[in-house]
C-alpha cells in the first residue's frame, strides 16, 4: 500500500507533462504546416481556440534600436565619459569575431539558418527530453529570443520595467505572441541581421549588454578581436549571466566555456586542435570596470557635468527632463565638445600643482574660451568628483554658474569675488565715452560719502561709500584702500589701472556715467554666478568685484577684448548624433559687437603694461616673452578670492585661486599653501603662476600675434582765444 500511494504523485506528474506534450504540439500545429496532424482529431477544440487566439495577436514588431550608451568626447576626439541604463555599444555584425558569431549558434540555436523563425524539431527534442528525463530544456530559437529582447528593452525604454517579462514567467499566451512575432520577423530580416540585432541586445552582465560591451567589459578588447575561449564563454554567458558570471564563478563560467566548445566541435564548427588548445586555456580575464556618467570620466570631470546639465536643461532635446534623460541614457548619442585635450591635460596639471597635497581645501580652477567662437577649451579644477582618500572632492563646478539663464541647476559654486578683475570694464567706459586714456585722476581721495554726486543717466538710486556700507561694498576701513600705501596721489588713468590702483578706479568712475558702466558690463556677459542675475553697477562696491563671477564667465568678457570688441557666449558642444546618423542641435556661436574695436585696442594696451610693469610683474614665468599677451590681477578684500584673467589673440584664460568652501568667507591672510607661508594672498602670486605656466603651453598649441594697435588718444582742446577789450 505505501508503494502503491507513493506512485500516485509520479504518475500525476507523468500524466502532466503528456498533456502538456499534446497541449504544445497543438499549439505549434497551429503554426507549422504538417507538425499535428496526427493530435488533431485527439483535441480539435482546443486547436480551434489556438488557432483563434494566435490570428489575434499582433504581427508587427517594432525593432527599434535597444538602449544604447551615449558617448562624450573632445574636440580632438578623445573619450571623456560615457552615459548609459544600459552600458552597450552597438556595432555591426562583421565587426564581430567570427568565433562569437558561431559560437552563440552552435550553444543557442543549433539550427538557426535552416528553421523558419520556430524550430518545430527543436521543441520536440525539449518536449521528449523534459518527458523522459525530467528535465527543463528550453526550445526558444535565437530569433524567438530576439523577440523576447525587444519586447523587454522597448518595455524599458517607455520605462514600464514592471511589465518585462523574463523567460521562466511566460505564460502560453506570452509563448504564442513570441512565436508569432518571430515567424513574422524571418519574413522581414535576413539571418545575419538577426543576428547582428541579438548579439547587440542581449544581456551579458549588469555592467555590460551586447558583445562589444561584454568585450570590453570582461576582456578589455573589442568584438571583432575576441579570440575562440573567449568567444565561447561570453557565449556560454548568456543562459545564465549571474549562474556563469566568471568574476564569481570561475569555475562554472569554465566548464561552460567548454560545453561551447565541445558543441562547436561536434557540429564542425571548429577542429580538433582548436577545440584542444581552447579548452586547456586559462580564463584569463582582465575586466574594466565600467563607470557611467561624469563620475566615470576618463579626463574632465567637471567640464562633462557642464554637458550634461546644457543637455538635461535643455528643451530641445525632449519637453520634459525625463524625455531629456531618456536620450542621454539611451539614446546612443556622440557628443562632441569643443573642449581640446591637450590644452585640459596642461589646464589640469596646473590647478593640481597650486595646492600640492591641500589639507586646508583651497580650491583653484581655470577655464580658456577661445576669441571669436566662445569655444570653452579647457576647464579644469583641483578636486575629485568622487571622494578619494586624503583628496579634496566635491561635486561642484568651480569654474561655471549656479543656475543657468533660466533658472535650471548647472551645479556651479556660484562664482567667486572677482577683486579687480572688474577694473578693464570701467576703464573701458572711460574710452568709450572719449576721454584721454592717460588723462590724470586724483587717486588721493578715499572717502566718496552718502549724498555723492555720482553720474546716472539712468535714474537710478546710488549707493555713496561710508562707514556704513564698508562691509557690503568695501571692506572692513573706514575709508578706501589701496594695497600699498604710495599710491594716494594724483595719477594717470591708464598708470592707475595697470598698476591696479583703488583709489585711481574711483576716481575714474567718478567722471563717468554709471548707466554706461552698466551697459559696459552687461554687453560683456558680466553677470552674477549665483543667481544669473546682471551685476549692480549702481552699488559702487561693486567696481571692486564684489559680486560672485564664475571664470568661464570671466574669460569670456576678457576674450572680447582679444576679439576687438567682439562677444561670444561661453559654448561647450559642437554636435550630438546617434547612431543613426540623425543630427541634434548643438550650440551654434552666439557673437555679437559688444565693445568699439577702438575702446577694446585701448584695453588691450593698458593690460599689457599689467605683466610689464604692474601689478602681474613679478608673475613667472613671463609669458609676455613669448607672445604678445594682457591680463589683469584681482583679490578680494580679504584676500580669500586671487585672480589673473589674461588673453592672446587666440586664446583667453581666467584663473582661480582661494576659497572655495560654502559661503566663501575665509580670509587668506597668514595662511601657509603648499609648504609656502603667505602674509596676504594676491593674484600675481598662485593664480599668476598658474595662469602663466598654463600658458606657455597653450600659446605653443595656439599661435597669436600682436594685438591691433590703438587709436592715439584726443588731442587736448584749446580754449579759443578771447577779443581784446
Amino acid at each position: 500500500m505505501a508503494r502503491n500511494k507513493g506512485r500516485k504523485p509520479a504518475l500525476g506528474r507523468v500524466l502532466l507533462r503528456i498533456f502538456g506534450f499534446f497541449s504544445v504540439s497543438i499549439l505549434c500545429g497551429v503554426l507549422i504546416s504538417g507538425f499535428v496532424v496526427p493530435v488533431v482529431a485527439f483535441t480539435s477544440t482546443t486547436v480551434g481556440g489556438s488557432i483563434g487566439f494566435y490570428e489575434s495577436l499582433p504581427s508587427e514588431l517594432n525593432v527599434d534600436s535597444p538602449s544604447l550608451s551615449s558617448t562624450v568626447v573632445t574636440a580632438d576626439g578623445q573619450h571623456i565619459a560615457t552615459f548609459y541604463a544600459e552600458n552597450r555599444v552597438k556595432v555591426p555584425l562583421e565587426e564581430m569575431s567570427p568565433f562569437i558569431r558561431e559560437a552563440i549558434v552552435a550553444i543557442e540555436d543549433s539550427r538557426f539558418y535552416e528553421h523558419p523563425g520556430v524550430d518545430a524539431q527543436g521543441i520536440m527534442r525539449a518536449l521528449s527530453s523534459n518527458l523522459t528525463k525530467g528535465t527543463r530544456q528550453g526550445a526558444s530559437t535565437l530569433t524567438q529570443q530576439y523577440v523576447t529582447n525587444v519586447l523587454n528593452e522597448s518595455r524599458l525604454t517607455q520605462g514600464r520595467p514592471e511589465d518585462v517579462v523574463l523567460s521562466g514567467e511566460k505564460t502560453m499566451g506570452d509563448k504564442l505572441r513570441e512565436i508569432k512575432l518571430a515567424l513574422e520577423l524571418e519574413k522581414r530580416f535576413s539571418k545575419d541581421q538577426i543576428l547582428e540585432g541579438y548579439l547587440n541586445i542581449v544581456f551579458f552582465n549588469r555592467n555590460a549588454y551586447g558583445i562589444e560591451a561584454a568585450s570590453r567589459y570582461f576582456f578589455s578588447t573589442s568584438a571583432k578581436d575576441l579570440t575562440l575561449p573567449q568567444a565561447a564563454l561570453l557565449a556560454g554567458l548568456v543562459n545564465g549571466p549571474s549562474v556563469y558570471d566568471p568574476t564569481v564563478a570561475p569555475d562554472a563560467a569554465v566548464a561552460r566555456r567548454n560545453l561551447v566548445l565541445d558543441r562547436m566541435l561536434e557540429q564542425g564548427k571548429i577542429t580538433a586542435v582548436d577545440h584542444g588548445v581552447a579548452v586547456a586555456s586559462p580564463l584569463e580575464l582582465n575586466i574594466t570596470p565600467s563607470m557611467q556618467g561624469c563620475a566615470g570620466a576618463t579626463i574632465a570631470t567637471y567640464f562633462c557635468d557642464y554637458v550634461s546639465h546644457l543637455i538635461l536643461n535643455n528643451d530641445a532635446y525632449g519637453s520634459t527632463l525625463e524625455e531629456r534623460e531618456r536620450l542621454l541614457f539611451r539614446g546612443g548619442l556622440t557628443i562632441t565638445t569643443t573642449l581640446d585635450s591637450r590644452l585640459q591635460a596642461a589646464a589640469q596639471k596646473q590647478v593640481d600643482a597650486s595646492a600640492g597635497d591641500n589639507p586646508d581645501k583651497w580650491g583653484a580652477a581655470m577655464t580658456t574660451v577661445q576669441p571669436g567662437t566662445g569655444k570653452i577649451l579647457a576647464m579644469a579644477q583641483n578636486t575629485v568628483f568622487v571622494p578619494e582618500e586624503g583628496k579634496y572632492d566635491t561635486q561642484l563646478n568651480f569654474n561655471v554658474d549656479a543656475k543657468d539663464a533660466n533658472g535650471y541647476d548647472l551645479n556651479g559654486a556660484g562664482g567667486f569675488q572677482p577683486g579687480s578683475t572688474m577694473k578693464p570694464f570701467i576703464y573701458a567706459e572711460w574710452l568709450n565715452e572719449g576721454k584721454n586714456p592717460t588723462a590724470v585722476v586724483d587717486a588721493s581721495r578715499r572717502v566718496y560719502p552718502v549724498g555723492f554726486p555720482w553720474r546716472d543717466s539712468c535714474g537710478k538710486v546710488m549707493g555713496g561709500y561710508s562707514t556704513a556700507q564698508k562691509a557690503a561694498n568695501l571692506g572692513a576701513d573706514d575709508d578706501l584702500q589701496n594695497n600699498d600705501p604710495g599710491y594716494y596721489r594724483p595719477m594717470p588713468i591708464n598708470y592707475g589701472l595697470y598698476n591696479s590702483i583703488n583709489t585711481a578706479t574711483f576716481a575714474t568712475a567718478a567722471q563717468l556715467d554709471f548707466c554706461g558702466i552698466q551697459r559696459m558690463v552687461d554687453t560683456v556677459g558680466l553677470h552674477s554666478g549665483l543667481d544669473n542675475a546682471p551685476v549692480n553697477m549702481h552699488q559702487i562696491g561693486n567696481l571692486l568685484g564684489s559680486i560672485g563671477v564664475a571664470p568661464v564667465v570671466l574669460a569670456s568678457a576678457y576674450a572680447t577684448f582679444a576679439n576687438d570688441g567682439t562677444y561670444c557666449a561661453p559654448i561647450a558642444i559642437t554636435e550630438i548624433k546617434d547612431a543613426q546618423g540623425r543630427q541634434y542641435d548643438a550650440q551654434q556661436p552666439e557673437c555679437r559687437d559688444a565693445v568699439k574695436p577702438s575702446v577694446a585696442r585701448g584695453v588691450n594696451a593698458v593690460l599689457q603694461d599689467v605683466l610689464k610693469m604692474g601689478s602681474g610683474v613679478y608673475i613667472e614665468p613671463k609669458v609676455q616673452n613669448q607672445v604678445p599677451v594682457a591680463a589683469k590681477t584681482g583679490t578680494s578684500n580679504n584676500n580669500g578670492a586671487t585672480w589673473v584673467a589674461g588673453f592672446t589673440t587666440a586664446l583667453a584664460t581666467a584663473s582661480f585661486f582661494g576659497d572655495t568652501s560654502a559661503g566663501q568667507q575665509r580670509a587668506g591672510q597668514n595662511v601657509t599653501i603648499n609648504g609656502k607661508f603667505y602674509r596676504s594672498l594676491d593674484g600675481y602670486m598662485i593664480a599668476g603662476p598658474q595662469w602663466a605656466n598654463y600658458m606657455m603651453e597653450a600659446t605653443a598649441l595656439y599661435p597669436s600675434g600682436p594685438f591691433p594697435a590703438p587709436a592715439p588718444p584726443p588731442a587736448p582742446v584749446t580754449p579759443a582765444p578771447t577779443a581784446p577789450r
